[in-house]
């Protein structure tokens, strides 16, 4: 099996309100991705619950216990200036985290090699105490963290090439010399962080990119910044934060990419997971807020985890 999809209803209950950008339609815009042909056979599973532990290896137990316990009984409560729960949203956030850490299960433990986790609410913006820029749970933290304590990993990479920058995945890891975060993003842009001079303890890798950069400049990052660090760590396995906002037409920003710029990335991966992780690549859906654009996108990034020839 080359690539399994991993989603739950209970992610489409997740509701920030009306006319915020990260809505259920997102979601409904991926899983229509899937609809392709191309697609037929690629295997549906139903995302567990994240445990505990699993969250309280990259959050804080009172963050946890904070977002699993002031769940509204109707309407909306705001948790911080972008980040809203509704009655939905705990479920939804433990599906997401769960989706990403049974993905790894997965591609460690069976011939599966590539999954892709279509879940909501995003994750690369939840620090180890506090939710953040629409995020809940750090979904490919708890995802790296499973490769390492549950697995046995001594080498997890996480990229990242969402448009704005990962600063709770950055975060959770600064100190950590397990995972490499590499993080291609616009910059000045929300959140604020992701300068080219932070390296953690020499695991973060941080190409910003100016606004109205297109595909040469997102390309030769990952040429000249991106894939040299990640060949030199050497990944057992590859985590992906896939955000398709850096695209020209998403609302939210003003990178310049093109569909076909996530083919290319994808494929770069693949290709750095066959050389050192066995050809093992989890990706978990990040932003992307124009619907157009983010079904396009998931299907060029998809296409590109499902073709690239296995090892």
């Amino acid at each position: 099996m080359a690539l399994a999809l991993y989603t739950h209803p209970a992610c489409l209950e997740h509701d920030p309100g009306p006319g915020h950008p990260e809505a259920p339609a997102r979601l409904e815009a991926v899983l229509e991705a899937f609809d392709d042909p191309r697609f037929a056979a690629v295997e549906r599973h139903s995302a567990p619950r994240a445990s505990r532990e699993q969250l309280e290896r990259v959050h804080r137990r009172a963050h946890v216990e904070h977002i699993l316990g002031v769940m509204p009984k109707s309407g909306w409560m705001q948790l911080e200036a972008d980040t809203v729960m509704s009655p939905g949203s705990a479920e939804a956030a433990l599906r997401a985290a769960g989706a990403a850490c049974a993905a790894v299960d997965a591609v460690l433990t069976t011939p599966l090699r590539r999954a892709f986790c279509a879940v909501r609410p995003p994750g690369h913006h939840a620090t180890p105490s506090a939710p953040m820029g629409f995020c809940l749970f750090n979904n490919v933290a708890a995802a790296a963290a499973q490769a390492i304590d549950a697995h046995g990993l001594e080498r997890v990479a996480i990229i990242d090439f969402d448009v704005h920058h990962g600063n709770g995945t950055q975060d959770i890891f600064w100190t950590d010399p397990r995972v490499l975060y590499a993080s291609t993003h616009q910059s000045p842009l929300y959140p604020g962080t992701g300068r080219s001079d932070e390296h953690g303890c020499g695991n973060v890798v941080n190409a910003p990119l100016r606004a109205g950069a297109g595909s040469i400049e997102f390309r030769d990052a990952y040429i000249r910044t991106v894939l040299p660090a990640l060949d030199a760590f050497a990944p057992q396995l590859v985590v992906i934060s896939a955000g398709f906002d850096a695209h020209h037409l998403d609302p939210l920003a003003a990178v310049e990419l093109e569909t076909d710029d996530y083919a290319w990335v994808t494929r770069r991966l693949v290709e750095l997971a066959l050389r050192h992780a066995g050809g093992r690549v989890v990706s978990c859906l990040e932003g992307g807020y124009d619907l157009g654009a983010l079904r396009a996108s998931v299907a060029a990034h998809a296409a590109a985890l499902l073709d690239t020839p296995a090892a």
